[in-house]
Formats: structure tokens, sequence, C-alpha cells
């Protein structure tokens, strides 16, 4: 028997739940279906999240996808899938909550908080608790675009057992900024990885078919599935990280492709000012994968352009890396609308 919400499920039985967000506006409360397959065999408990930012749109088809590709006669454990946990940000094409607050800066919450503390406190009580590893789904930021990859805490060998499962998908290592979801379930001892993938405000088939094989892997790892899977490619592993920016502002343009490798010295965009047409490069500091860009738009001085990954080596993965997080990955709350904020 497993209890989710106030509801019990026997093996082999599958159900829709709901969990409602207390905003304390009456009627005005949004409520968020929860789906839980609850599979004929013992095993562990998988939870996925998307759209903790409501405009992040790839992880809500990833989900459903996921859910309803479970064959609850070969399951072994229980996967509980939560399509949209924003649900006003969402309704709203927002990433933010109805008070502007950014939800994934404020978990494990409090009762007796601001609203956003409130509802992740409910959230991560009443769900979070219940799952013995976590995939938290998003994709980039403002206008940028994410190759398909996993945020994870490399210095926590819980958590790099389970990046192996997810097969060839790109690994960059942060600790995650204070108050995110990711951070906070490790915290309570719940191996948990941020899955990018794409751009916000659409739904992208490639980056969702990449984000639901890693997904189906991964349970394929914790034996929650007969289903095997074979990879191609190794899996790339990224310690550190660079963003490149633009010197000048104007109208940034790019050919460079997500996944390009790129060497230090090469051209990855131009930006051009729109009255003397004066074109500046974008210039690669160092050789790295690109992991993030911006889409083509009208950019200001330092605006971060690129996140080039330096790849790691099978000798360094196999050290034990420094406990610091990416160089983006800050413990401030402070937002700002000029910086790719990390989720």
């Amino acid at each position: 028997m497993f209890s989710l919400l106030g509801r019990e499920l026997v093996r082999g039985q599958s159900q829709r739940l709901t969990w409602k967000a207390r905003y304390g506006f009456g009627e005005l409360d949004a409520s968020a279906p929860v789906q839980v397959a609850h599979g004929a065999k013992s095993g562990p408990t998988l939870c996925l999240t998307a759209a903790v930012h409501g405009d992040e749109l790839n992880g809500i088809e990833i989900v459903r996808r996921v859910m309803h590709g479970i064959d609850l006669n070969e399951l072994s454990g229980t996967v509980i899938g939560v399509p949209i946990v924003n649900i006003p940000g969402f309704l709203r094409g927002s990433r933010y909550l109805p008070d502007r607050r950014d939800l994934n800066r404020y978990f494990p919450g409090d009762p007796n908080g601001s609203l956003a503390s409130r509802i992740a406190h409910d959230f991560f009580e009443r769900i979070i608790r219940h799952c013995d590893q976590l995939v938290d789904l998003h994709t980039g930021s403002f206008a940028r675009t994410n190759l398909p990859q996993l945020r994870a805490d490399l210095t926590d060998h819980a958590i790099v057992e389970m990046t192996k499962g997810f097969g060839a998908i790109a690994v960059l290592h942060s600790t995650g900024a204070d108050g995110t979801l990711r951070r906070a379930a490790a915290l309570a001892g719940i191996p948990s990885v941020t899955l990018e993938a794409g751009e916000p405000e659409r739904l992208q088939t490639e980056e969702v078919v990449q984000g639901v094989k890693g997904v189906e892997s991964l349970m394929s790892a914790m034996g929650m599935t007969p289903k095997k899977f074979v990879w191609r490619n190794p899996q790339p592993v990224f310690y550190e990280s660079q963003w490149v920016r633009a010197d000048r502002g104007g109208i940034f343009f790019t050919d460079t492709q997500l996944g390009d490798v790129v060497n230090a010295g090469d051209i990855l965009g131009t930006v051009t000012d729109p009255l003397s047409n004066v074109r500046t490069d974008v210039i690669a500091p160092v050789r790295g994968r690109v992991l993030g860009k911006a889409l083509n738009q009208f950019v200001m001085p330092g605006f971060a352009a690129f996140r080039l990954g330096v790849e790691t080596s099978e000798e360094q993965i196999a050290e034990e890396p420094a406990a610091t997080a990416a160089p983006d990955e800050t413990s401030s709350s402070t937002e700002s609308i000029d910086e790719p904020e990390q989720n």
C-alpha cells in the first residue's frame, strides 16, 4: 500500500491526485494534478517535477510521456509525476508566482514565511518527502536555450551514481543555489538532479524525446523497469563552466549550435550596433562545449551569451571534485533580468 495526499494506492494501480497550493484566495487557490503510478512489484519511489517555473514547458510534456508510457505490471516501485507545480505561473505564462517571487528559491519552505515559502513548504512536506530520488525538469530562462543536461552535485556519491543512469546526457557539476528544489531535496537525503532541456515558452520535440529517454534510462538503472538502454556515446562530465559575455550592446546573432565543441579564439556570434553598423565578435575564451546560449535578440554590454562547459578527463572524474558550485550558481536569491538566472 502506498499513501500520498491522503489517498492509498494498492500495487498495480495508477491514480490522479490533486495537490492544492494554498494561496489564501478561496476559489482562486490553484490545484495541481499529481499522477501516481504504483507498480505491481516493490521498489523505490521516483519523483518527477516540472514547471516549477511556469513558462518552462518541455518538462510538462516529458512528465506526460513518461507517466503514460509506464506498464504497471512491469513497474517495480512508484513514480510520482507533477507536470505543473507552479499552476498560477503557467496560466499567466510567467516564470514567477503571483507575487513575482521565484518558487525555486524558497525550498524547503517555511509554514510561517512568505507566500512562496508557505507554498514551497507544503509541496515539499506533502510530496517531496515521499521521494527516494527526484528529477526536477527545467529549461533555459530569459530567451536562452540549454543543451539537454543534468545539473548535479558531484561531491555527493549517491547523486553521482544517479547521474550515471541517464546514459549519455551531459552532466554539469553544481551544488545548486540556496532554495532550489534540487538542493533542498539533496540536503534532506534525497538524491536529486535538475534536467535542463531547451528554451522557455516552447514545446520542442527533440529536447522532449531526449528528456524522456534519459528519465526512462534512469528508471531502468534503478531497477524499476526491465527495459534496457544502449547509448552510443560516453557521458560528458563538466566540473567547470564559463560564461562568454558580449562586450558591446546591439543586435546579437549566432549560428553556433548547442553541443558544438569550440576552441579558444573561435567566433561564437556577433553583436552589431543598429545605428553605426559596427560589428563586434563574441569570442570563445577557452576550449569547451556549448551547453547553453542566448537566442538571437537585442543585448546590452556584459550580456551572458554562451555557457561553455570545460570537459573533465576520466582521471579527473576519478578524483573527488572541489565542493564548490559552478561559477554562476550563487547562494543569493537576488533576481536580475539581465542575468541568466539559474534553475
